[in-house]
């Protein structure tokens, strides 16, 4: 059979996801200039010489290959080029398919000095990951002041939210926010979106990294992780006045969490159902979902209570996941379908429907301090080093687009297969044999 059909369909999603962006600029630039007054996150405790944090990701798209290799890779390249290579930072926000991976290195004893992660076979990317400095950025204009060319300088924008599972819209949905931008000047209820935004939010526990830290992925090895490789094993980091004890050993818990296996039923006029499979290790579940109604920009979230969603689709310490489970902002890990309300994303008056929805599986986090914390709380205690490491997994998926059960289990259970076996296959699928 032909996959040629289903190839043209999945560019036409990825076009429409680029022309749903286009669409929200101006509501974006507008809530971020709101999202300055959210609250920071408190300072840390006083930490070791030396510190290493490890940002652990698994994204897909439903119905949408891996990314690391083969008509996956191919893609990579047709839409992304140079720019959809590993870079640092890829593990925080759910991009192209794959197994992602950040690792931060500051060693205060020396820092801004290159060192090393010598890592186990089973991730195959060699026997050692280079950790090497980040150019030193230079300082960018302040954003918190519009400027013209950030957004159209006249703009009207109304935003409708919903929130809960269920095909049914609830009593009092949708709140409205409406605002005008003339000028650079913001008029209407825009204030209620920064107060939505400031209801939930992920503390930002992100490392800022600079000169001093050295890191992976990095302008001399930026090679995607290969799907089915696992961080399970002993990992040494080394280098110049890095403690010669700066090794340890990681688990299945810390290591890479399976793809979300996501499929759909009904339509958007009766009301899209989400189902997957348990996620190992996940602690919870959050989905979100935007597009466009008519004039009116529409974001949907599985929460509960009231929420836009965007604050908190981030990694999230298991005490937080725990405490929003109960508040039923998130969704408890024994939880396996969310359906959206009717209508909210279906088209009208002439105009297409659907839209973007991300989904994410919150996953564990550890720490791993030598040496470890005495039992006796009077015991003096000098650790010498500190290692982070935190996991979840995503998806993003087109609304409108159905994924049935079977092409989601195949998607996320598929072994990795020669690379020369998959070329076969692509060409083989797009010859239509």
């Amino acid at each position: 059979m032909s996959h040629r059909p289903l190839f043209r369909a999945q560019t036409r999603n990825v076009a429409r996801f680029r022309n749903a962006k286009r669409a929200v600029i101006a509501v974006l630039v507008v809530a971020a200039l709101l999202a300055l007054a959210l609250p920071v996150a408190s300072q840390q405790a006083k930490s070791p010489k030396t510190q290493l944090w490890m940002d652990v990701s698994t994204h897909s798209m439903a119905g949408m290959p891996d990314m690391s290799s083969g008509m996956g890779g191919m893609a990579m390249r047709m839409f992304g080029g140079d720019a959809a290579q590993n870079h640092y930072g890829n593990t925080r926000f759910g991009g192209m398919p794959g197994q992602y991976l950040d690792v931060a290195l500051l060693n205060q004893l020396n820092p801004g000095v290159e060192a090393e992660d010598q890592i186990p076979a089973g991730l195959q990317l060699g026997k050692v990951l280079p950790l090497v400095p980040p150019k030193a950025i230079v300082p960018s204009e302040p954003s918190g002041k519009y400027k013209p060319g950030m957004a159209d300088g006249n703009a009207k924008a109304r935003i409708l939210i919903y929130w809960g599972c269920g095909t049914a819209i609830r009593p009092g949905q949708p709140r409205e926010i409406k605002f005008e931008m003339k000028d650079g000047k913001v008029t209407g209820n825009a204030s209620q979106w920064g107060s939505a935004m400031q209801g939930r939010y992920a503390p930002d526990r992100t490392v800022n990294v600079d000169p001093k830290f050295a890191l992976w992925p990095n302008d001399k090895m930026h090679k995607l992780v290969p799907k089915g490789a696992s961080l399970v094993g002993n990992h040494k980091i080394a280098g110049a006045k890095v403690p010669e004890s700066l090794q340890f050993d990681l688990t299945q818990k810390q290591d890479f969490m399976p793809q979300i296996a996501l499929s759909s039923t009904g339509s958007l006029e009766t009301g899209q159902t989400w189902n997957w499979r348990p996620v190992d290790r996940a602690t919870g579940y959050f989905l979100h979902a935007m597009g466009m109604q008519g004039d009116a920009m529409v974001f949907w979230s599985s929460s509960e209570v009231a929420d836009a969603g965007m604050g908190i689709f981030d990694y999230l310490p298991p005490t937080t996941v725990d405490k929003w489970i109960k508040e039923k902002v998130l969704l408890a890990p024994s939880v396996s379908q969310c359906a959206m309300p009717k209508g909210i994303f279906a088209a009208t008056g002439g105009q297409a429907g659907g839209g973007v929805m991300q989904m994410i599986a919150f996953g564990p986090e550890s720490n791993i301090t030598y040496p470890p914390k005495p039992a006796d709380p009077k015991a003096a205690w000098n650790p010498e080093w500190n290692v982070r490491v935190r996991n979840k997994s995503t998806t993003t998926a087109m609304l409108g687009m159905s994924v049935d059960a079977a092409q989601a289990d195949q998607q996320a259970d598929q072994p990795a297969k020669p690379e020369e076996s998959k070329t076969k296959r692509l060409l083989r699928g797009l010859l239509g044999h």
